[in-house]
């Protein structure tokens, strides 16, 4: 991909749990998805129970990947981390800092998201100065057996509640359920197994991006 105007966030974002970061090769995948992803891509380092300095020391290794490809690189949760991982990015949930305090510690700078699973949480992301926001989940997802799918309709709802806010769909995301995605006003989507689970995660990662460029050019007339 050509490289992205400043501001511009990537389509796709990757997510990690704590069983994927504890796989020995993970540094090494997560390098290749970076360079197939290029500024296609943004990272996410999420580990709700990995320890802040494992966290740290992840983000450190990556980034200088992540600089050379062109992709982004944010931690979860941790705004800590970010900021001393030298980030000025992170995305944010429930038990994380507010948007607005996230912010007020990575500067006006940063790239910050968080996660919003009804209308009542987007009201709070425009109060708090948010960059994007995921919304999910989407379709039901092997991460959250006990969710149920809240579909594309309730999405396209969450778009109009959101906003300017781009709303990228997060949960059970598959490279077929994008177009409706993109169709309902998704800027994007998160993944998480469609990527990780697959034996060739850069491969992975690059058919995602060709899929949901393609569903914007149809969308938009590639606008």
């Amino acid at each position: 991909m050509t490289a992205r105007a400043a501001g511009v966030l990537p389509p796709l974002h990757v997510v990690t749990d704590d069983r994927i970061l504890a796989a020995d090769d993970w540094v090494t995948r997560a390098r290749a998805v970076l360079d197939a992803g290029a500024d296609g891509l943004m990272l996410h380092v999420r580990g709700p129970g990995t320890s802040g300095r494992r966290l740290f020391d992840l983000a450190r290794m990556l980034a200088p990947g992540a600089a050379a490809s062109g992709a982004v690189l944010t931690v979860n949760d941790r705004a800590d981390v970010a900021l001393a991982a030298g980030l000025r990015a992170v995305h944010l949930g429930a038990r994380s800092l507010t948007p607005s305090d996230a912010r007020g510690l990575l500067g006006a700078e940063a790239r910050i998201g968080l996660s919003c699973h009804a209308p009542a949480d987007l009201a709070g992301a425009r109060t708090g100065r948010v960059d994007y926001a995921f919304a999910g989940n989407v379709f039901r997802t092997s991460s959250h057996p006990e969710l149920e799918a809240k579909g594309t309709a309730w999405l396209g709802r969450m778009v109009a509640e959101a906003g300017k806010i781009p709303v990228f769909a997060i949960g059970g995301v598959t490279p077929d359920a994008v177009a409706p995605l993109i169709s309902a006003g998704a800027a994007g989507v998160a993944v998480m197994g469609g990527v990780w689970g697959s034996p060739d995660p850069a491969a992975a990662a690059a058919h995602y991006i060709a899929t949901i460029t393609r569903a914007f050019e149809e969308a938009h007339g590639g606008d």
